[in-house]
C-alpha cells in the first residue's frame, strides 16, 4: 500500500513533487484495511486532490462556467473507465489468457517492440473481463423484499448505460458516461499496476456527494465487531459479574471488574480472519494516513453548540 501511495498516487509529504501521480497532485489520503467475508484483506482509500473544490463551489462552477465544466469532464473521463477494452485476437500469447490475470504480472519481457503493444492490449482486456465485470449473486439482492422486483444493491445492471456524461441542472450532480452497466469503475493505470478488482468514484457536486462522503467516512471507521454481538457480550459479562462474590460496598472494585469483564468478553467474541491475525502478528498497519489527527468528542461539540443558541440551519 505504501508503494502504491508513493509510486502510483505520487504523494510527497514534503510537497516537492509538482507533477503528481495518476490522479494529479495528491494533497492528503486516508485509508483503512478491512477483511471481507472470505477473509482476504483490502483497502478503502480516500484521496484529496490538490485544487479540489468543496461540493458547493464545484456545483456553482459546473453550472455557470462552461469552460471549467468541459475541463472537469475531460479529466474525469480520462481518469475513470467504465468499459471493457477491445480484445486483440491476433496478439501474441500472454500469460493472462492461460491463467487468472491476478496471478500473473503482465506480458512477457522478451517481446519485440512490434509485439508489445497488442500484447499489452490483450492482457488489459483479460484483466478487465476477469476483475471488473460484475456477476450477480444472492448478495446483490439481500435487501430486496419477497414479491417485489429484484434490483442489484450495487446499482450494476446491463441497462445502466449512459452514452455521454451529463450534469443535473438542478443539483449540479455529475453523472459520468457509462458504456457497460456491469463494469465496476476503474482507472487504467491503477488496475494494470495492482491487478485486482478495484472501484473508483469521484466525490464532487450535488447533494449525493455529501451522502457519499458520510457513507465512506462511516464505512472506513466502522468496527469489525457487530453491534448486536457487542451488546450480547456486554450482557454476558454483567450477568457473570452479578454472580461474583464482591462486597456491595466495594464500588471501585466492582466498577473495575465490570470494565475488565466487558472488554474481555467483547474481544473474545470478535471474529478475525487468518489474514488479519497474520497481519497483526507481523506488525503491519491496518490504516494509512498522510496527516495526524486529534480525537474529537462529538457529544461535547453538540453540548457547546446547543449552549450558544445556534440557528436552525445547524440542525
Amino acid at each position: 500500500v505504501k508503494a502504491f501511495i508513493s509510486a502510483i498516487l505520487g504523494y510527497d509529504p514534503n510537497s516537492k513533487n509538482t507533477e503528481g501521480g495518476v490522479l494529479g497532485i495528491v494533497k492528503a489520503y486516508y485509508g483503512c484495511v478491512e477483511a471481507q467475508g472470505r477473509g482476504s484483506l483490502h483497502c478503502h482509500l480516500l484521496v484529496w486532490v490538490e485544487g479540489g473544490l468543496n461540493p458547493n463551489e464545484l456545483k456553482d462552477r459546473v453550472l455557470n462556467d462552461e469552460e471549467f465544466k468541459a475541463r472537469l469532464m475531460t479529466f474525469l473521463e480520462d481518469t475513470i473507465s467504465t468499459c471493457v477494452p477491445d480484445d486483440m485476437p491476433d496478439a501474441p500469447s500472454v500469460p493472462s489468457s492461460q491463467f487468472h490475470p491476478c496471478s500473473v504480472r503482465g506480458v512477457p519481457a522478451d517481446l519485440t517492440d512490434e509485439q508489445r503493444e497488442p500484447a499489452i492490449q490483450k492482457d488489459f482486456h483479460n484483466l478487465v473481463k476477469s476483475c471488473q465485470v460484475h456477476t450477480h449473486t444472492k448478495t446483490c439482492y439481500k435487501y430486496c423484499r419477497e414479491g417485489e422486483p429484484k434490483f442489484c444493491r450495487f446499482d450494476l445492471d446491463e441497462s445502466n448505460t449512459r452514452p455521454e456524461s451529463v450534469v443535473d441542472p438542478e443539483t449540479g450532480e455529475i453523472a459520468l458516461k457509462y458504456t457497460n452497466g456491469l463494469v465496476n469503475s476503474y482507472n487504467d493505470t491503477i488496475l494494470q499496476a495492482v491487478r485486482c478488482n478495484m472501484d473508483i468514484k469521484f466525490i464532487g457536486s450535488g447533494a449525493s456527494a455529501k451522502a457519499i462522503l458520510y457513507y465512506i467516512t462511516d464505512y472506513i471507521t466502522k468496527t469489525q465487531l457487530k453491534a448486536h454481538v457487542a451488546y450480547a457480550a456486554l450482557e454476558t459479562a454483567i450477568k457473570k459479574l452479578e454472580n461474583a462474590q464482591i462486597p456491595n460496598d466495594d464500588v471501585a472494585s466492582r466498577a473495575k471488574k465490570v470494565l475488565q469483564k466487558c472488554a474481555f468478553s467483547m474481544i473474545s467474541q470478535q471474529e478475525l480472519s487468518a489474514q488479519q491475525v497474520c497481519s497483526y502478528l507481523m506488525d503491519l498497519e491496518d490504516h494509512f494516513t498522510s496527516h495526524s489527527f486529534r480525537t474529537l468528542y462529538w457529544s461535547q461539540v453538540e453540548k457547546y453548540i446547543d449552549g450558544i443558541d445556534p440557528s436552525p440551519e445547524c440542525y
